[in-house]
């Protein structure tokens, strides 16, 4: 158990803690996070998120961090990798899951990043079972970047852009992840075709 796998751990943790956060009926037991009127947001802004977007900033951090630590130190497992990409997957998908549930940002955003994940994890697989291994598209890479950025000010109800424009860049960002997760999907299979269309 190295370090970068503890901060894997550690981040499958954070996000357990942001699920119970934003989750469990806190009013069936007589709590209430409060809510705040801010000039420019259109709904209350309730404490629950902010801390959530916090954590979730946090966790991010670790992804980077674990990866930089395994790479530098020469720690890279097969372990940590398999950990790794469940972390990460909980981690955004939890939040976009309840982000839409909220209706702090569309439906479609997490019906369509879900869906390319389970599509992407397929060829991964396909590509394992004949001993070979997937490698991270650029695309891909700013599809997750953008993503992370979109949840990040969709936690954060847009601000501060909230405080001196009407534009929603939470809703514009995550559109924008969701044309990556399809052109990304797209690239993976042409450039994977192989695993699937040899006898």
């Amino acid at each position: 158990m190295n370090t970068p796998t503890k901060l894997t751990l550690f981040r499958i943790i954070l996000t357990v803690v942001v699920i119970i956060l934003l989750v469990f009926p806190w009013h069936s037991v007589g709590f209430e996070f409060p809510n705040y009127s801010i000039s420019g947001v259109q709904t209350a802004v309730s404490l629950k998120f902010i801390i959530s977007g916090i954590i979730f900033i946090i966790a991010s951090l670790t992804d980077f961090l674990d990866g930089y630590l395994a790479r530098k130190n020469n720690q890279v497992t097969n372990l940590g990798k398999m950990l790794d990409a469940i972390a990460d997957k909980i981690l955004v998908n939890s939040s976009l899951i309840i982000l839409a549930f909220y209706g702090n940002i569309p439906v479609i955003v997490p019906v369509i990043i879900v869906l390319r994940d389970t599509f992407v994890d397929a060829i991964k697989m396909q590509a394992a079972s004949q001993g070979d291994v997937v490698a991270a598209i650029k695309s891909g890479k700013y599809k997750t970047a953008t993503l992370m950025f979109g949840i990040v000010f969709a936690y954060f109800y847009n601000l501060p852009f909230a405080l001196f424009m009407s534009f929603d860049v939470a809703a514009l960002l995550l559109y924008i992840a969701c044309i990556l997760s399809i052109v990304s999907g797209v690239q993976y299979f042409v450039m994977n075709r192989k695993y699937f269309l040899s006898k």
